[in-house]
């Protein structure tokens, strides 16, 4: 089988059963024991027993060889040898210790390489589309509308000023006008009772009392001298 076609095989069934990160190298000039080398991560033993089984399935459909298949018992680490062709399923942790990708990466190969459409030959005419589809037609540039706008605003303005001067004039008669407003029947009647209270007397006040440290008043007596008869 050609090596791009068991290349090509390989990812396709990888990529059924979800491996992740595939990656493919180129290892002729490394060995002559094979050509590729592919290595993909699982994420449980389950599944990567379940790529194992899609690549071994997969190439036998196509006419391929499986040379032999090893570590499915524990599914941490499983070889599946297609001949010129070698595939590492590996769980994530065991991918990162080996660290193949060291030993026989030097020289990655595009997945997307295998999968390229072949050329069209010289003589192939493209593909006839009927008139009637909407895709089919050409598209029709739309020039722009002008929308005019009503001057809504400006009647708005117009009536506010209209109705300005209104207002101004209500306003001017209303300044300076006093009103009266009677009292009413308990306030006159508590200021007529005010009115016919006596006055009170005011007293005198009270003169001050010594204070106590002051030194006491002295009193001076003088003798009166007798006249003799």
């Amino acid at each position: 089988m050609d090596i791009k076609k068991l290349q090509t095989l390989v990812v396709d069934a990888l990529e059924d059963v979800k491996g992740q990160d595939i990656a493919v190298f180129e290892t002729s000039h490394l060995t002559s024991l094979f050509d590729r080398i592919a290595i993909v991560s699982g994420t449980s033993n389950r599944q990567t027993k379940a790529l194992a089984a899609s690549v071994r399935d997969k190439v036998k459909e196509a006419g391929g060889d499986i040379i032999g298949m090893e570590g499915e018992d524990t599914g941490e680490w499983v070889l599946v040898d297609l001949g010129d062709m070698i595939v590492h399923i590996m769980q994530a942790p065991i991918r990162a210790y080996y660290r193949l990708e060291e030993i026989w990466g030097d020289t990655p190969i595009k997945l997307g390489a295998a999968k390229r459409a072949p050329k069209k030959a010289a003589g192939d005419e493209p593909k006839k589309v009927s008139g009637h589809l909407a895709a089919s037609k050409a598209k029709v540039e739309a020039s722009p509308v002008i929308e005019k706008k009503t001057p809504a605003k400006k009647t708005t303005a117009a009536s506010a000023a209209k109705k300005a001067p209104a207002k101004k004039a209500v306003a001017s008669k209303a300044v300076g006008k006093t009103v009266k407003v009677a009292p009413t029947k308990t306030e006159a009647a508590a200021v007529k009772a005010l009115k016919a209270l006596p006055e009170k007397k005011v007293r005198a006040p009270r003169a001050a009392k010594p204070a106590a440290d002051a030194a006491p008043a002295k009193t001076v007596i003088k003798r009166i001298k007798k006249v003799e008869a």
